[in-house]
């Protein structure tokens, strides 16, 4: 059985893409490969994305916004993205969800964590749906 592979896409790779990235890493636990990458990443992550992911025991103060590239997109079974509209290039024979999420850049804590919740609900959502649980026989 072949391992799913999921790019996670925003703007700035410094918000929205990390925390599903490293949700579903979490949740999947080595069950799905996971990459995430930015149209026009920033310099960093995010400080209170840093914040509300480290309040999961989830450390993020290493990651670094990666660009966008067709060596990330190619291997990718899914990609997922995140507001970046028609800056995120369609490749044929890729599956592409739109999850419209806020940007919790300039946003208070309260709704950074709010909008990290909803990333979470949808991540575990696709992990259910991309590694089916099997029962025993």
């Amino acid at each position: 059985m072949t391992v799913p592979e999921v790019l996670f896409v925003c703007v700035h790779n410094a918000g929205r893409s990390q925390m599903a990235a490293a949700l579903l890493r979490h949740h999947a636990k080595g069950r799905v490969i996971v990459r995430s990458a930015g149209s026009a990443p920033t310099e960093a992550i995010n400080p209170a994305v840093v914040e509300v992911m480290h309040e999961l025991d989830l450390d993020l103060s290493q990651e670094l916004p990666k660009p966008l590239t067709t060596e990330a997109i190619n291997p990718a079974d899914v990609v997922i993205t995140m507001g970046c509209g028609d800056a995120c290039p369609i490749f044929p024979g890729k599956r592409y969800l739109d999850w419209q999420l806020d940007d919790p850049a300039g946003k208070p804590i309260d709704d950074v964590r709010l909008i990290r919740d909803e990333i979470d609900r949808r991540v575990q959502s696709l992990l259910v749906e991309l590694v089916p649980v099997s029962t025993p026989g």
